[in-house]
This record gives C-alpha cells, structure tokens and sequence, in this order.
C-alpha cells in the first residue's frame, strides 16, 4: 500500500494483524533504519502482531518508496516529519514507535516534537548524536566506490559473525546495497545535531535495546540513551558484537512485548 504525503512523496507501508478478531488492539509503528526497508523487520512480527496492529514502512528514498530527486535536503528533521505525515494519513491518534539504528534517531526526534502522540518509544542501536566524523567518511566511499563497498565495509560491525547465518548477512546486505546511492550519501553528508538535550522533555515511557559491543563503536555511547529520559529503561544483551535487534531479533521482540505489557 502507499501513502501520499502532503509533498507529494508516496511512501510504501504494509499491515500485519494477527490479533484475535473481537478486540481492538493498539498499534505498533516499526521504523527502520538508514539504507534498509520495512523487510528488515521480519522476524519481529510474528512475535508482535499477535497481540497488536502493525505497521511497517520504508522511509522515503528507500525500499518502495519514492526517491526525491538529488538535492533533496535528507534530515532528522525531516524524516521525523515524514512520520508525522504517515501516521496522520493512516489517522493514527496514539500508538507505539519502535525504530533502529538511525529510525531510532528518528522516533526519538519525533518524540521531542510529538510526544502526546505516542503509547511508548523504543530504540534499538540507536544514536543521540550525528556530530561524529564517520558520517562524511561514509558518504565519501559511496561516492567513490558505490553503495556496495560501503555496506562491505559496515557489514562486519552490523551482524555478528559468530551468531549469525552468513546466508542472512548476504541477504541483509542484498537490501542494503538496492539503496539509491545518493539517498545515503546525501544523509550522511548532511546529518548533523545532537538530541540529547532535548530528550529530558520526553515524559514517555522508553525503552532502550542494544548489545553489549560495537565494533568500531561509531554510534556514540547509545546504550546511556536511557538515561537520557525521565521514564528511560534498558536492556542490554551481554555477549553480542553488532545491531541485536537484527541479530536476535525474536528476543528483542519479546523483551519489548514484556516492556508494552508492563505499561498496561
């Protein structure tokens, strides 16, 4: 299905429902990251759709969705904006938004502008700050070897070799990879700020999950986003180098589940 924004941008999202068909359940807004799409989530919705509407979308520029033009000035802000618009096409009045990696950055951004809107906000590997020099180096490789050596070149800090199928991390780079190029580059040329004095502000409950490592460690210190909220708690999964959330996902959707029943 796809959802025109009011600039005109159709951003593709799907529904999975598999609660029992006499209730009315809440919903759940999955937000992906940078260079990935709605797929990435796929082990997390049979754990959650039991119990909740589900709603999964590509950002725009990415897997189904339309691609602005070059020069389109990619944000935050401005992804945080799509969002808003998504879920006021689909006349969502509350609901929970989980995001990773940089959709975590995102939900939290839409947090600080939108809180009354949301059930609860979960981020998975998610950085508070995009004031970090790996953003330019990033877009200077895709510009210079393309979209391919990049995701080579993060693949081995994203999925745990030692955890994870090799024929996963070839699929999860497949997606990756289908990314326009100037999509990624323009956002880590242009990604900039730092969130975290804004989320003190955010009364809503939060959940932060994370691994206990990441090579390289170029996200900043996500795991004390936690801290960083009034109602902020954490669960950090000892033992696992990468993004757990793609890396243990059924796991981490059952620690969430647990997180979104306790707030009942």
């Amino acid at each position: 299905m796809k959802a025109r924004l009011d600039d005109g941008i159709e951003l593709f999202y799907t529904v999975d429902d598999f609660t029992d068909p006499w209730t009315n359940p809440e919903t759940v807004v999955l937000h992906h990251g940078m260079a990935k799409n709605h797929k990435l989530w796929y082990a997390w919705v049979p754990i959650l759709a039991r119990h909740y509407r589900v709603i999964r979308f590509d950002m725009r520029g990415m897997g189904q969705s339309q691609v602005p033009e070059p020069g389109y000035p990619w944000s935050v802000d401005n992804f945080a904006q799509d969002l808003l618009g998504l879920v006021d096409k689909l006349e969502l009045d509350k609901f929970h938004l989980i995001g990773e990696t940089v959709g975590g950055s995102i939900a939290m951004r839409f947090a600080t502008q939108h809180q009354n809107r949301l059930l609860s906000l979960t981020a998975c590997t998610s950085p508070t700050s995009f004031d970090d020099p790996h953003h330019g180096e990033s877009a200077d490789l895709i510009e210079k070897e393309g979209i391919a050596a990049w995701v080579e070149s993060t693949i081995g800090r994203r999925l745990d070799p030692q955890i994870v199928d090799p024929a996963y991390t070839r699929w999860y780079a497949s997606q990756m990879s289908a990314t326009t190029p100037h999509v990624v580059s323009g956002f880590q040329r242009n990604a900039a700020g730092d969130l975290r004095p804004l989320l003190k502000e955010v009364q809503t409950p939060t959940l932060i999950i994370a691994a206990s490592n990441l090579r390289e460690e170029v996200l900043g210190d996500f795991r004390e986003a936690s801290e960083l909220f009034p109602n902020g708690r954490r669960v950090v999964f000892p033992g696992v180098y990468g993004f757990v959330q793609h890396i243990l996902p059924v796991p981490c959707a059952r620690v969430w589940l647990d997180f979104a029943q306790s707030l009942a």
